[in-house]
């Protein structure tokens, strides 16, 4: 059966926001296409058997949600968003009822909220100057460098790595990154399926950006080689462990030829490295293998807890100052309150409890994945916080998603990462584990199971 129109049975209570979330999947799955007219309201109340009230307030929730567009006189129509402009994640929880496994969040509970309320006690009768009145980054920054480095240490750094810049997080972390080990103008060379921002940042910086073939270890040694045989390379992007939507580590050989060809080429390597020490027995990072070249980038977001926006971003000493300045371009520093926080926590263990609290919560939330999708082949880290699940054919991205949310699941379609030219050579959604309770996830996961089980009708798939 296709989505659109749906039964008038298939509609459960409130019934304007189950109608307003099959329309919504109809149109992510495509079979209402963007900048269509869509029925008015008196019409499909008609159709389905609804007061026109219902219906009314179905449309208004999609305009409240910028999914449709309502113009006096001319109607209601569906908004023509490219899919590169679209966030992969679910952005709609107003709906309720949907189970998030689209963003990819830590697992948080009671014990991470008290712990932040505890801190901020602390804070209430021992509050250092410098995170109220400080201004100047050397100022109020400097006491926060050395628990850092021993944060770092436990990412697989070393001291001589390079220069240490704290900031609010990866995303600062990346933009600096990318503005200072490149210029405008230039090629940037990443795996093909990576990070979701990737693709807009470079175009915002003016850099150009290339996808090149992945294995089941990350970016081929090859396909660097062979597109610095014909263009300048002025900079590598990696997710090297489990971060990246295909779920691959990188081992050590591999790390090693790529290294061994950005010297051969005056490379920069920049190491997305989020998760930071979450995963076990992690490889050599490539910032302590090429420290001279590698911009490395780690935070507590992903690690501990998603409130706690304070990054690590080591560079190449050569560039330290230069980097430095861009910070203070975009960004003037790192907020003193959550710096100040996180130095408190690796000071005083809390930061590791709450890593290795972290760590026994994905290890268990991966073995529920892997129980209840036996037999269903999918990509996964031990610690991961995702898992890439391939779809069987004949299932499109846009149909398995819509049909997930339409069971009440939110995915992200592969499509989100894709940085390479072929958008069916990795056809799959990423699952994400740590945003929902276990006894929700354990839902989720079976939905999914049963959707790859099962197939689309031909009319869906425009068949």
């Amino acid at each position: 059966m296709t989505i659109w129109p749906p039964d008038p049975n298939s509609l459960r209570r409130p019934v304007y926001l189950s109608l307003a979330r099959q329309l919504m999947a109809a149109i992510e799955a495509g079979e209402i296409k963007g900048g269509a007219r869509l029925p008015t309201h008196r019409q499909l109340a008609y159709q389905l058997g609804l007061s026109v009230q219902t219906v009314s307030r179905a449309y208004d929730e999609l305009i409240d949600r910028g999914i449709v567009l309502g113009e006096v006189g001319r109607g209601t129509f569906v908004k023509d968003m490219p899919k590169e402009n679209r966030a992969p994640y679910h952005q709609d929880s107003h709906y309720g009822s949907i189970i998030e496994c689209s963003i990819l969040k830590p697992v948080g509970e009671e014990v991470h909220k008290r712990a932040f309320a505890e801190a901020l006690a602390a804070l209430a009768t021992d509050l250092p100057n410098t995170v109220v009145s400080s201004f100047r980054p050397s100022v109020a920054l400097r006491r926060y460098r050395e628990p850092a480095w021993n944060w770092l240490d436990h990412c697989g750094l070393a001291r001589d790595s390079g220069g240490l810049i704290l900031t609010n997080g990866n995303t600062a972390s990346m933009t600096i990154a990318l503005m200072t080990a490149c210029n405008q103008g230039d090629l940037v060379v990443a795996e093909e399926m990576g990070h979701h921002t990737l693709k807009a940042l470079t175009g915002y910086l003016g850099l150009r950006l290339e996808g090149l073939p992945v294995d089941g270890e990350g970016l081929v040694p090859d396909a660097l080689e062979a597109v610095c045989g014909h263009s300048l390379v002025k900079a590598l992007y990696l997710m090297p462990t489990g971060l990246n939507p295909l779920a691959s580590t990188m081992g050590v050989e591999r790390r090693e030829a790529l290294v061994a060809i950005a010297r051969t080429h005056e490379i920069r390597i920049i190491e997305n490295d989020a998760w930071g020490p979450i995963q076990p027995d992690r490889p050599t990072p490539f910032a302590r293998m090429a420290p001279e070249r590698t911009f490395y980038f780690t935070g507590f977001t992903k690690s501990i807890m998603p409130g706690l926006r304070t990054g690590f971003l080591v560079v190449p000493g050569t560039v330290e100052g230069a980097a430095a300045n861009r910070h203070l371009a975009t960004n003037w520093m790192a907020t003193p309150l959550l710096a100040e926080i996180a130095t408190r926590w690796i000071e005083d263990g809390t930061a590791l409890r709450l890593l290795d609290w972290q760590r026994e919560a994905l290890t268990d939330r991966n073995a529920l994945a892997r129980d209840i999708l036996d037999g269903i082949p999918f990509r996964a880290s031990p610690s991961g916080m995702h898992i890439w699940l391939p779809l069987p054919a004949p299932w499109t991205e846009d149909t398995f998603v819509a049909h997930a949310r339409l069971h009440g699941v939110a995915v992200a379609p592969g499509s989100s990462f894709l940085i390479g030219p072929d958008p069916l050579k990795h056809r799959g959604v990423r699952v994400c584990l740590g945003a929902e309770t276990r006894p929700m996830l354990r839902q989720g996961l079976e939905i999914l199971a049963r959707l790859c089980r099962s197939q689309p009708e031909p009319a869906l798939l425009g068949l």
